[in-house]
């Protein structure tokens, strides 16, 4: 199955149930004196979330994502002049998406060659943030007005930032 049938980015609110979820089910084992499911859902279910954190680039296609590639710019942008204000480019992800490290080491490795100035900011505990930018689902990378929500290639951050 390669066929990409969601988009590649992670809603927030389904990031947050997924968290609140975590302890009420829980709390619900050992209320049901369920101590073995318990002590599983405990230890299973944080080793789950790392292995499809770690391994989801080699298994996003298998999961519905389609493949997660990279296109890099034809043209290496060039770097910004020395006397021209910084580019300001913001990053916003949220704690267990596994496309957020994707992104960010993406734009880590176009920074270089780019010379932008990169703000990352966690919203997983900031939903008034989410709220004032209308943030839904991450990855998000902004720059000025303009925003690239999901995974998002080389080549599509390139052009983004070398716009502003």
């Amino acid at each position: 199955m390669t066929a990409q049938f969601k988009d590649q980015q992670c809603n927030v609110v389904g990031l947050a149930v997924g968290w609140v979820a975590y302890p009420a089910v829980l709390a619900y084992f050992a209320f049901q004196r369920e101590w073995i499911l318990a002590v599983f859902w405990m230890l299973g279910m944080p080793a789950m979330r790392w292995a499809l954190y770690h391994f989801f680039p080699n298994i996003s296609r298998f999961l519905g994502y389609g493949r997660i590639a990279d296109a890099f710019p034809a043209v290496q942008p060039a770097r910004a002049q020395a006397r021209a204000p910084a580019i300001e480019v913001t990053f916003y992800s949220f704690f267990s998406c596994p496309f957020c490290p994707i992104v960010l080491a993406r734009l880590h490795a176009l920074q270089k060659d780019i010379g932008f100035h990169l703000t990352a900011i966690d919203v997983t505990l900031k939903p008034h943030t989410l709220i004032a930018k209308g943030i839904r689902s991450v990855p998000v990378v902004e720059v000025g007005d303009r925003r690239l929500v999901g995974n998002s290639t080389s080549e599509q951050l390139a052009g983004l930032i070398t716009m502003a």
